[in-house]
């Protein structure tokens, strides 16, 4: 059956994916945002909705200190007895596991392992468990390590031990996201090397013993770097999932880039077939593809309009870093924010924020907010975001007195556009594609207006480029006061759907 990629669009990367019975969960990064770790739930595999985050308390990890592109990094999840574990990195804390019986009512405070490496996983075998990180042996080169684990304390039962170098053994380069499983008799080995960027790619070793020694296969599992007419980019960092039919599938990270190479969504969640050849995993042609065949059992359906509901937290927002909740009411018919003297641009700052990841190059975030600034440098409206150092603002703003609708942006030689704003409500819109955005504006029932064209977020803007670009709310002011930004709604639609 013919299914689309990425089937999860925007700010998606470092999927981990497993199944228990008909059902399929899938997690990724979610770095200084909170929320961490995003859960996703499906029963096809190509349809998936939200049910929660792993880390909902924002006391547990040290979010205050999560600057761009840090934060939370590369989960892994897995079933075992009855149990989901997830194990992921946080930047400054370490490693850390969390269970939960249902991962769409809550999971439980993380635990520390004290074993070293970034993108951590779990295997499940003989009774036993075991944690893989790509920590470093005593020779320093690059490597995937080993060791037994208690998954419930985090305590590692035994040394850490080297199990394999990578496919170049001498001279591995960025050997990460190792994922190992117990199929028929082998021990698998995944990982990704050659960094997250245009040399992207999944390699693979296997032993009968789950301690070595690993032979690596002869070819990659899966790169794009040979493959540039395929619209994607960066294809790595896979995890493997069997699903009830006894067909084999891999989630994997990539991008999808514009004409300069650059994907202002950041790495989103695609999906292969895979099939066994001489025991190995086979994917296709070696690439990825936005248009795929698989063995699926139900039809891809187009992604719905995303609408607020205002009555409760709805899990897929996003906030920067700890938020400061008493400056965001979630009232049911609407939301009030307070203005935050931290700003948008502060490094470390926690500013009033909750945004959506942008679903794709053709879409449309719209919102209807009433703000009446009181103080000059109050401001309250929509954001496009991809970090502190790369932003734009389209907002209501006071400045020498007067209400303006006015959009900035950061850094750079921008110069802010600025009409004369009414009093009261007002709809925003931000109409995204491919060239760039459309701003437009309505006061009170008239059509609406556009303000101004603005160019996508560069290469530039997005650093090391770990996250995407989010579109959502924000409101700041030069003093924290008592000014109130009242959101009435906010809604994201794909305006290319499927």
């Amino acid at each position: 059956m013919r299914y689309e990629n990425p089937i999860l669009r925007g700010f998606h990367p470092d999927p981990s994916i497993c199944r228990v019975e008909k059902d399929y969960y899938l997690v990724t990064s979610s770095f200084e945002y909170f929320p961490g770790l995003p859960v996703y739930h499906s029963t096809d595999l190509v349809n998936w909705r939200q049910i929660g985050n792993c880390i909902e308390r924002d006391h547990l990890l040290p979010y205050e200190t999560a600057a761009a592109g840090q934060g939370m990094w590369a989960p892994t999840i897995r079933y075992h007895d009855g149990m989901f574990f997830v194990t992921a990195t946080f930047q400054g804390y370490g490693n850390f596991i969390v269970h939960s019986e249902n991962p769409a009512a809550g999971w439980s405070e993380p635990v520390s392992v004290n074993m070293s490496g970034i993108d951590p996983s779990l295997l499940f075998d003989g009774g036993k468990a075991y944690y893989c990180t790509n920590q470093r042996g005593e020779d320093d080169r690059e490597a995937i390590s080993l060791a037994e684990i208690d998954p419930m304390t985090g305590d590692v039962l035994s040394p850490a031990r080297v199990i394999w170098h990578g496919m170049s053994e001498d001279r591995p380069q960025y050997l990460e996201a190792p994922h190992v499983y117990s199929i028929g008799g082998w021990y698998y080995l995944l990982a990704a090397e050659g960094g997250t960027r245009f040399n992207h790619m999944i390699t693979a070793a296997r032993s009968r013993s789950v301690w070595g020694p690993y032979t690596s296969c002869d070819r990659l599992i899966l790169t794009n770097r040979y493959a540039k007419n395929t619209g994607i980019a960066g294809s790595g960092h896979g995890d493997l999932v069997e699903d009830q039919q006894g067909n084999w599938w891999l989630v994997h990270l990539a991008t999808r880039p514009d004409e300069a190479w650059y994907s202002l969504l950041g790495r989103e969640t695609f999906l292969l077939p895979v099939t066994w050849e001489n025991e190995w995993p086979v994917i296709g042609d070696g690439a990825s593809h936005l248009v795929c065949e698989g063995p699926l059992w139900a039809r891809q359906k187009p992604i719905e309009a995303w609408r607020a509901d205002f009555s409760l937290r709805q899990p897929q927002w996003l906030f920067l870093r700890k938020p400061r909740w008493e400056n965001y009411d979630f009232q049911g018919n609407q939301l009030l924010l307070t203005p935050s003297a931290d700003h948008l641009s502060d490094p470390l700052g926690r500013p009033t924020f909750l945004a959506l990841p942008q679903m794709d190059m053709d879409c449309t975030v719209e919102a209807e907010i009433s703000f009446d600034p009181m103080y000059d440098g109050s401001e309250a409206g929509l954001t496009i975001y991809i970090a502190d150092y790369g932003y734009y603002t389209f907002c209501k703003r006071r400045e020498n007195g007067s209400s303006t609708l006015a959009v900035d942006r950061s850094g750079g030689t921008f110069q802010p556009i600025c009409v004369p704003a009414k009093d009261g409500a007002v709809h925003l819109r931000i109409s995204a594609a491919k060239k760039g955005y459309c701003l437009s504006y309505a006061f009170n029932n008239e059509a609406f207006r556009t303000l101004t064209l603005v160019p996508p977020l560069t290469a530039d803007d997005a650093g090391k480029g770990f996250t995407g670009t989010l579109m959502g709310l924000y409101a700041q002011c030069r003093n924290s006061g008592e000014e109130k930004a009242k959101v009435i709604s906010f809604s994201q639609i794909l305006t290319a759907n499927r």
